[in-house]
């Protein structure tokens, strides 16, 4: 089925008001979320984390546990989130620019 011109854009609005909502959290720890591109007729998009993200452990947890999850959630078209991280940022430089990522405590009991 071949989707209209303004069922196509308004698919890639809803998606980049989505992700307008998520960026906030992850720029709060010195990170961005990045659409890199989206077919909005086979349901594939693809999103990058920058910035302090490049170096963060959980980048991964964030993409599949955050960003994938809520995207496939609450848009019923989207059918495969890839994702991936800026690694054309310096490490050292990439930790610098974060403000510290929740890291689970646990307690022996």
């Amino acid at each position: 089925m071949e989707l209209s011109d303004q069922e196509r854009a308004s698919r890639l609005s809803a998606l980049n008001a989505l992700l307008d909502l998520m960026r906030p959290s992850v720029q709060a720890d010195g990170g961005d979320l990045v659409l890199i591109r989206c077919d909005v007729e086979t349901g594939v998009v693809e999103v990058q984390l920058q910035g302090a993200c490049s170096s963060c452990a959980i980048s991964s947890d964030t993409l599949q546990g955050g960003v994938t999850r809520i995207l496939k959630d609450r848009l019923d078209w989207v059918r495969e989130v890839i994702g991936g991280v800026d690694e054309t940022l310096d490490p050292e430089v990439s930790s610098l620019l974060g403000s510290g990522a929740y890291v689970p405590r646990y307690r022996e009991l």
